[in-house]
């Protein structure tokens, strides 16, 4: 089965302070928001509707970032083919609404912060989408 979904690196830069949404999902691993693709909507328009259910965050897409795939198994044998597309998405607005139904919590954090919880409690996959959204940034904490 193929699972097509999207999402994205969201930002905001306030007196040259560069701020990154992360969410924790119910796995306790904090990643990046992103939802599966519904009815005919473009793979920009699934990231940002999955940004606002997911955070309560209104963005704008800046540029694609990547495309990455896995698999994962919804059962033992149901395996799914994962794709998914990210984008750099500036933020709109500043003030989190966490879905609880969905996830654990979402936070504004520091590039360095965003890192650490990378590598320490975060999904390898998502590692390159958060190193080029850090490029597109001039961030340069790696």
């Amino acid at each position: 089965m193929k699972e097509i979904s999207a999402g994205g690196v969201v930002f905001y830069e306030e007196n040259k302070n560069i701020q990154l949404l992360m969410i924790e999902d119910k796995s306790q691993k904090w990643t990046l928001p992103k939802g599966k693709t519904e009815n005919r909507e473009t793979y920009q328009e699934t990231a940002l509707r999955e940004i606002y259910e997911e955070t309560g965050i209104k963005g704008e897409i800046v540029k694609p970032l990547d495309k990455i795939n896995y698999e994962y198994y919804q059962s033992i044998r149901d395996r799914v083919d994962k794709e998914v597309h990210f984008y750099l998405v500036r933020a709109l607005t500043k003030d989190i609404l966490v879905q609880l139904v969905e996830i654990n919590n979402a936070k504004w954090l520091k590039p360095e912060e965003v890192w650490d919880k990378q590598i320490n409690k975060g999904y390898p996959n998502n590692t390159v989408v958060i190193k080029k959204a850090f490029d597109v940034l001039g961030v340069n904490i790696i």
